[in-house]
């Protein structure tokens, strides 16, 4: 699993320096290793994760522009691949799959027969995931895999990941993961570490499986000025960024559940899910049966579903948060507040991605500023 620590050479932690030029030594080093590499690429005017044949198709010179209900690409001629924060996915549809078949059943002469359907995981190497990911994809693995039921399919994918992250160099306007602690700098989670310099990369790993994998690599001993121009770059992303309240100040949404705020919202909302869909976090699925036309055959299918669909609610005839205010509620309540119970810290991690890609311009962090700024400083009772 990624995260496991090994001596490469001495201290795990110790960071070397890559060469632009090599960094394709890193894909084939992967694809030699066995593992079909996903990288991020400029596709439908965003950056997308996906298949990753070579170097030269990462978003070369690209960043975004991101902001309430905004995003969009511009190409800054620089020499950077990683110059960008986030684009819509994270590594959820890859672990958590948008739609998964979890059963069949069908007619035979002997009778109704059910089959189990059995995870067929690939060796997934990621390459551009940062610390808010990580971050996600840890809070993704205590609900699939820790407890009694553990998600067979999603640990069976999981086991496969390889995963190099990269240190963020910049913030986006929507970014706030110094709030949540997970970012600019990823501090765990991943086989291998990069921070992006014009002339190359630091490089870093973090389990044994990077450790290997960097060892086949033409790595030269990183620089003082090097190592101080990495830190300058995380220190001028935290600058950059815009502050979520506290956690502490958070768990305090519990008690304003009739704040006018919710029905202000809800006149804004659509309910249309996209902050869920993009969030990194958000787990919520419903499960379908589907048959053939002749109703010989079925299959039991999970897939996404939202606290924002009118039909999440629904409880035997009665549809519990009919209303928009009540889901809006619903998701950021539970997101930032109630979360704190379950997981022992909120469910958020600063990636904005749900402000970027609201079609209304709802703003996850304005909202939540405004709920506690506006509620009266005691409790009702």
């Amino acid at each position: 699993m990624p995260g496991m620590t090994g001596c490469w050479p001495g201290p795990v932690m110790t960071k070397r320096f890559l060469f632009r030029e090599h960094l394709h030594r890193l894909h084939r080093a992967l694809v030699q290793s066995g593992y079909s590499v996903i990288g991020p690429q400029v596709k439908d005017d965003a950056i997308l994760f996906a298949p990753l044949d070579h170097v030269d198709d990462l978003p070369w010179g690209w960043q975004e522009l991101a902001g309430a209900g905004s995003y969009r690409l511009q190409h800054t001629a620089g020499k950077r691949a990683f110059a960008w924060n986030t684009g819509p996915q994270g590594l959820k549809p890859w672990l958590f799959k948008p739609e998964q078949v979890l059963w069949r059943a069908e007619h035979t002469e002997q009778g109704l027969h059910f089959r189990a359907v059995e995870p067929t995981p690939e060796r997934l190497a990621f390459i551009g995931l940062r610390g808010c990911d990580l971050a996600a994809l840890a809070i993704q693995d205590r609900h699939f895999m820790d407890g009694p039921y553990a998600d067979r399919f999603y640990r069976a994918q999981r086991e496969q990941l390889f995963i190099v992250a990269v240190n963020c160099g910049r913030s986006a306007e929507t970014c706030f993961c110094v709030s949540t602690g997970d970012g600019p700098e990823a501090r765990s989670g991943f086989d291998l570490l990069l921070d992006e310099l014009d002339d190359g990369y630091l490089l870093q790993a973090g389990s044994d499986q990077g450790a290997a994998i960097a060892a086949g690599l033409p790595l030269k001993k990183a620089t003082g000025k090097q190592l101080a121009r990495a830190r300058t770059l995380l220190a001028g992303a935290r600058q950059q960024q815009r502050a979520m309240p506290s956690e502490a100040e958070l768990a305090q949404l519990v008690d304003w559940l009739d704040h006018p705020r919710w029905q202000q919202v809800a006149e804004r909302c659509l309910a249309c899910g996209n902050c869920t869909s993009v969030c990194p976090t958000c787990f919520c699925s419903r499960q379908d049966t589907e048959g053939d036309i002749q109703n010989r055959q079925a299959g039991q299918v999970q897939r996404w579903d939202s606290c924002f669909s009118e039909q999440h609610s629904y409880i035997t005839g009665k549809v519990i948060r009919a209303e928009i205010r009540h889901r809006y509620r619903q998701w950021l309540v539970h997101k930032l507040a109630t979360w704190q119970q379950q997981f022992g810290r909120s469910g958020c991690v600063g990636c904005g991605r749900c402000i970027a890609w609201c079609p209304v311009a709802i703003d996850l962090v304005e909202e939540a500023q405004a709920l506690l700024q506006d509620s009266p400083r005691e409790a009702p009772s």
